[in-house]
């Protein structure tokens, strides 16, 4: 089964353990196509997780560069207590 790439849903339903596992030992994600057009996608959960966890360190990047544009053009830095407060951890 190595190497699929893209399959129908209605041909992936009938062989969906060799798509999980396609995804899960090949660590290559196997598009579900539905006339013609990609759907969906199986992929392995662990590199789920890094996607999601390198889309959050970019996130949090990209508002720290705002965060720290916003005070190079004068934004006062909101105070500490502030922050905790808005936190709930005060």
């Amino acid at each position: 089964m190595g190497g699929i790439s893209e399959m129908t849903v209605s041909n992936a339903r009938a062989r969906l353990a060799d798509v999980v596992d396609a995804a899960r030992v090949g660590h290559d994600p196997v598009y579900l196509t539905r006339r013609g057009q990609r759907v969906a996608a199986v992929i392995d959960a662990e590199d789920l997780d890094r996607l999601i966890a390198a889309a959050e360190d970019l996130a949090d990047l990209e508002a720290a560069r705002v965060a720290r544009t916003e005070m190079d053009e004068g934004e006062p830095a909101i105070p500490w207590e502030q922050v905790k407060a808005d936190l709930g951890l005060v």
